[in-house]
């Protein structure tokens, strides 16, 4: 077997890498794909730990007075000893440098006299042989320490210069005193020098001027001394600047607790309170003013536990006044009913004015046995006292008994009922005499309310839920009435009479209901768009309603529609795209996707 050639065995390599786990061992491709997820999952949890920690940090934050108060703190604290670090750093480098350049500004001066004597008096002398003695003998005037070194080097010709030390004089300071116009003139920078020793460079100062017309004189001085100072004062300065933001994170810690700790023993107790616990007090230490705010929260909830015992009281007699009167006209209403049965069934042989005050006569004796009726079951709920009677049942059959109750209202007004039923059953756990009263109820205010339109009813389910909605297009219902619909003896229009003989406590019963049922009762309504009301309930009894399977505000309103009335027969109303099967026949409704619903709902809750 013959070998290739580099590139030929290069490709290759290159196609069994493109090739993939299938050109090599199975298990190394495993071992591949098994490194590959392991990083991922690796990545994953350490995105959703920092997520986690994110949540945890901002939570905190914003429900602890506590760590606001210190966190504050310790930042405003860190701010200002990193404010009066830097100025006091600052003054204390600008003192140092300022009192070198003085004392270097004076030896550089004293030695400069000195030079130009010595070359006044030595004019005969070897110059080179002068000139190095000169510097040999300025650099001995610093001291054994060395505080400085000499330099004199020539300003014209290729003269050579004498050093003495180390470092070596910056270009733009030569420059600036070959410029000076003025003999003697002093210039200095800044400049590093490299150390023999360790051969570290090391701050320096440099002080020159013309010695002569031929030569310079430098003088290099060396700011170890000054940074060591520097950098003992910052080392300070940082460390006494940290044990202060402790310190002082400490005292607030320490402060913020003394007042953070009653602060929160008062909510606790006012959630307490609140709660329903109305003996719940507040410990009270001392006389300072945390003290006083307990004192005044016990006062506070020792009124307000009198006030709702008086009110408690108050409604209990009210509740047992409207029992015991309701209870107590039953008799008298019973007496006039059956006089009045009486006297309705002979009406034929009375007079046309006799004859109709006892048609009004019966009419207002059924109205009156109504209300008490509805007296009787608002005392019921006030009280607590209310039991029901669970049934698995199909909501349809409901639907279409309270529809067929109220048949012949809808007929007297001329008005047609149309049913959306679903094909497949609906069945849920309620107490059919309830929901029965319930859709009764709403078929026959929406027919009072429809202007002669037509009234939709439509019914649907889901997995956990059921509901039925009403809707009529009469004069619907102003911004913020939709709530005051169910209070007790509302009217939208106080000067409306109700021509179908209701008591006023239909809506308001119907919503103890459904809320007994662990369900919604809601209403919707626009001005000339008509209203309507929606039944939800859940389809096991006592489990959480979530959603609902029909939207509260009618799709033709979603969908921004507009209301076209359709002259129907006997002049009814209803948007064409409303108009359905008669009542009797059932539509099969769509009931998969309703995720726009759901949201809907959870914006319309009561």
């Amino acid at each position: 077997m013959t070998a290739g050639t580099p590139e030929e065995e290069r490709a290759t390599a290159s196609e069994g890498r493109r090739s993939g786990p299938s050109a090599g061992p199975p298990e190394t491709g495993g071992r591949w794909r098994d490194s590959g997820t392991g990083l991922t999952r690796a990545y994953l949890f350490a995105q959703r730990a920092a997520r986690a920690l994110v949540r945890g940090v901002h939570t905190n934050w914003r429900r602890s007075l506590h760590l606001r108060v210190i966190s504050t703190t310790l930042v405003l604290s860190l701010v200002v000893m990193v404010g009066l670090g830097y100025v006091l750093i600052s003054q204390v480098r600008t003192g140092l440098l300022d009192a070198k350049i003085a004392t270097a500004v004076t030896d550089h001066r004293a030695g400069l006299s000195y030079a130009l004597v010595e070359l006044q008096e030595n004019e005969t002398a070897d110059s080179k042989r002068l000139l190095y003695d000169l510097a040999n003998e300025l650099t001995s005037r610093s001291g054994d320490t060395g505080l400085y070194s000499v330099v004199i080097r020539p300003s014209v010709g290729d003269e050579i210069g004498w050093a003495t030390g180390e470092g070596s004089v910056p270009q733009r300071l030569i420059d600036q005193v070959r410029r000076s116009e003025v003999d003697e003139q002093q210039y200095h920078t800044y400049t590093r020098i490299t150390t023999e020793e360790g051969g570290s460079e090391e701050p320096a100062l440099v002080v020159g001027s013309q010695l002569t017309h031929a030569y310079e004189l430098y003088y290099l001085f060396p700011l170890q001394h000054e940074q060591e100072i520097l950098d003992l004062v910052q080392n300070t300065v940082v460390l006494v600047g940290a044990l202060l933001v402790i310190l002082l994170g400490l005292i607030a810690f320490v402060i913020t607790r003394q007042v953070v700790t009653p602060v929160r023993s008062a909510a606790q107790s006012a959630e307490r309170l609140s709660s329903g616990d109305l003996t719940e007090r507040m410990a009270v230490h001392g006389e300072d003013d945390l003290a006083r705010l307990a004192l005044s929260f016990n006062d506070m909830a020792g009124n307000l536990q009198e006030k709702i015992q008086e009110l408690e009281e108050l409604s209990k007699l009210q509740r047992q006044f409207v029992s015991d009167v309701s209870h107590e006209l039953r008799t008298p209403l019973t007496t006039i009913k059956m006089a009045g049965d009486v006297l309705f069934d002979e009406r034929e042989e009375l007079d046309p004015t006799m004859r109709r005050s006892v048609e009004l006569l019966q009419g207002q004796v059924e109205r009156f046995e109504e209300l008490l009726a509805d007296l009787l079951e608002i005392s019921r709920h006030d009280a607590g006292a209310v039991t029901l009677g669970i049934e698995s049942l199909d909501i349809r059959d409901a639907v279409m008994k309270a529809v067929g109750d109220a048949e012949q209202i809808a007929e007297r007004r001329g008005i047609k009922v149309v049913l959306r039923l679903p094909a497949e059953s609906c069945t849920a756990e309620y107490d059919a005499r309830r929901i029965n009263r319930i859709l009764r109820n709403l078929v026959v205010n929406a027919i009072e309310h429809s202007e002669g339109r037509d009234v939709v009813v439509t019914a649907a389910g889901d997995r956990d839920a059921v509901a039925v909605a009403v809707r009529d297009y009469g004069v619907g219902l102003k911004e913020g009435e939709e709530h005051l619909c169910f209070d007790r003896f509302w009217r939208a229009d106080p000067a409306r009479v109700r021509t179908t003989g209701g008591t006023g406590l239909g809506l308001s019963i119907a919503k103890e209901d459904a809320m007994l049922h662990g369900g919604w009762l809601q209403a919707w309504g626009m001005p000339g768009q008509g209203s309507q009301f929606r039944l939800s309930l859940p389809r096991r009894s006592g489990a959480e309603l979530r959603g609902s399977p029909l939207p509260l505000v009618p799709p033709e309103i979603t969908l921004g529609r507009s209301f076209t009335p359709f002259a129907g027969e006997g002049g009814n109303g209803a948007p064409r795209s409303e108009r359905g099967p008669s009542r009797g026949d059932q539509d099969d409704t769509d009931n998969g996707d309703r995720g726009a619903d759901q949201r809907e709902d959870e914006e319309n809750l009561s």
